[in-house]
């Protein structure tokens, strides 16, 4: 306590509020000590037209005795003007002592000093021996998912916080956090931003601008990814020096656009690994629906594997005998020569000639129905704002307004005809109501859907969704994908790509023995050996020393397969 009573003190006289509260904290007293003064001249007044006489200590010892209550009774007064006295002196010390005074102390002096404490709890400056940070300019949703994932892969982070008290509570809950102002170039020298892995600038745009610029001051070399809210503030965002700049709703509204149905029936491209090219198949419309994996031929004739399958916002591992459904959307993995012949089978197909519906025409939405025009997909825009109407005409072959709870309004924007929605509210609560009634009134639609918050996941899928996907999910995952030097794989809102190094303890066993899909749920999808890959490796594939493991999968069950890899390896003979 002594140690930072120095530092309590210079902190609460610094700032501008804490010296108006201690005057206000000293006209109080001022007006008590006055008042007790008066009181006390009135007393000896009133005791001399009584014929008493008492020093004027006896007369101040009266006046605190009765306001504080204590009422020794020792001197009394034994005219009825002088009682009626005592009686406004008791009842106007209960209100200054017992009623005023306490909550004047606490507002004005013991309120600030207990933050002036918890203020000073908070760290100025990372520890010294934390290198290869990521520093994080504020904690929201996206630091929030990112923190626990970039820890697994033993990343460090720190987060900036200019309020004391929450980069307190923040320090108290087990996160690295540093107080300081996000343009003060201090606060960046605290966190040793030339240390740092790469600096995280998820404010404002104009926000991230200056702090991008303020880095620049003390690391010229440290990259600096910054998201923007709008496209136009990309090229300031660069001009200032951020390394990369990720212009998310656009991104956003890209990402769903991939996973939409539209324009001439292809696969949809969703990254790369290396050679191979990942992507989804809409079968919806061709004769592959009613067909097991093995009866579709696709290996045969093209050479692609089918390593999972989506199935209404759930991603099943594929087998030779996994029946698809009107609903279902293989994924391949094959070399891009491959997913060129499986788009000449599929060109045949015009099942998907029918308009995009696409509801909600905010930054979202309209990303979403450029990048479908693009395709050379027709495009109909729902949204309320009338005041949107020619903004949306640029991007849309149809604009329609009007309420999407409304039947009628629904159906003039085509939902009888439309193969493909797409819900880009920015209310979740909105979103999961439009997929149950877009379920309803187009049973076949392949409904696509954007998210504000990761744990709706399930209930939009609940709801009718076929995919969802949240800008945190997505800022997540680009930031993994930059962190890790691969190109970006969006596969869905809590599924991703990951590569492991085959286990020590699973070296020499077989797929199906290592029991890796039964005990973390995560899917192998390839074997990556001395450069090569194999797909859709079979359950009797051994596994080799050095060789490494492409698995689709949740975060959580990647954390299943580091814990099952850090198991000891068991005796000879025994089952695992």
């Amino acid at each position: 306590m002594i140690k930072f009573l120095p530092a309590q003190i210079s902190y609460l006289l610094g700032r501008r509020d804490m010296r108006r509260n201690l005057r206000a904290l000293f006209s109080f007293f001022v007006v008590l000590a006055v008042s007790i003064v008066i009181l006390t001249l009135i007393f000896h007044a009133l005791m001399r037209f009584e014929g008493q006489q008492h020093s004027w200590l006896t007369g101040f010892y009266w006046t605190l005795t009765v306001m504080s209550t204590l009422g020794l009774g020792d001197i009394a007064f034994e005219s009825d003007l002088g009682r009626a006295f005592t009686l406004l002196v008791l009842t106007y010390g209960l209100l200054m002592l017992f009623l005023i005074a306490p909550f004047t102390f606490i507002r004005f002096f013991y309120a600030p000093w207990l933050e002036a404490q918890v203020h000073l709890t908070a760290p100025r400056e990372l520890a010294p021996e934390i290198t290869g940070h990521v520093v994080i300019c504020r904690y929201d949703e996206i630091a929030r998912a990112l923190i626990p994932r970039l820890a697994a892969q033993g990343i460090p982070c720190v987060l900036i916080e200019p309020d004391g008290p929450r980069a307190a509570a923040l320090h108290s809950d087990g996160l690295r956090v540093v107080v300081g102002a996000h343009e003060a170039r201090a606060t960046f020298e605290a966190t040793r931003v030339c240390d740092a892995r790469l600096v995280l600038a998820n404010l404002s745009d104009a926000a991230n601008t200056n702090v991008t610029l303020t880095i620049r001051e003390v690391s010229p070399e440290t990259p600096v990814i910054a998201f923007a809210e709008e496209v136009d503030s990309k090229d300031i965002l660069e001009l200032s020096g951020a390394t990369q700049v990720v212009p998310l709703k656009q991104r956003l509204g890209q990402q769903l656009a991939i996973h939409v149905g539209a324009g001439t029936q292809t696969a949809h491209r969703i990254g790369r690994f290396g050679d191979l090219v990942i992507a989804e198949v809409p079968i919806h419309g061709t004769q592959l629906p009613g067909r097991s994996i093995r009866d579709t031929q696709l290996r045969e004739l093209t050479g692609l594997n089918i390593v999972a399958v989506w199935e209404r916002g759930r991603l099943l591992p594929a087998g030779p005998d996994t029946l698809l459904s009107e609903h279902s959307v293989p994924v391949v993995v094959g070399s891009e020569e491959q997913i060129t012949e499986l788009d000449a089978l599929f060109v045949i197909y015009h099942a998907t000639d029918a308009p995009v519906l696409v509801i909600g025409g905010g930054s979202v939405g309209r990303a979403v129905s450029q990048a479908l025009r693009e395709r050379g997909a027709r495009v109909t825009i729902l949204d309320r704002d009338a005041a949107l109407g020619s903004e949306l005409a640029r991007v849309a072959d149809q604009v329609v307004i009007g309420d999407a709870a409304s039947l009628q309004t629904v159906k003039a924007a085509g939902i009888d005809e439309a193969n493909s929605v797409v819900l880009t509210t920015n209310d979740d609560a909105t979103n999961i109501f439009l997929a149950v009634y877009c379920r309803k009134l187009r049973e076949a639609a392949h409904i696509v859907s954007r998210l504000t918050n990761d744990w709706n996941i399930e209930a939009i899928h609940r709801a009718g969704a076929d995919f969802a996907l949240s800008h945190a999910a997505l800022a997540v995952q680009t930031l993994l994908s930059v962190i890790s030097g691969r190109e970006l794989i969006v596969i869905g809102a809590d599924t991703e790509l990951f590569i492991e190094p085959t286990p020590a303890r699973l070296s020499g066993q077989s797929l199906a023995a290592s029991r890796i899909g039964a005990e973390t749920g995560l899917n192998v999808i390839a074997l990556r050996e001395r450069g090569r890959f194999q797909t859709n490796p079979p359950a009797s594939t051994r596994l080799d020393p050095g060789s490494e493991l492409v698995m689709l999968g949740s975060a959580e069950q990647r954390q299943r397969f580091l814990a099952l890899s850090s198991r000891p390896a068991p005796s000879k003979g025994a089952r695992l």
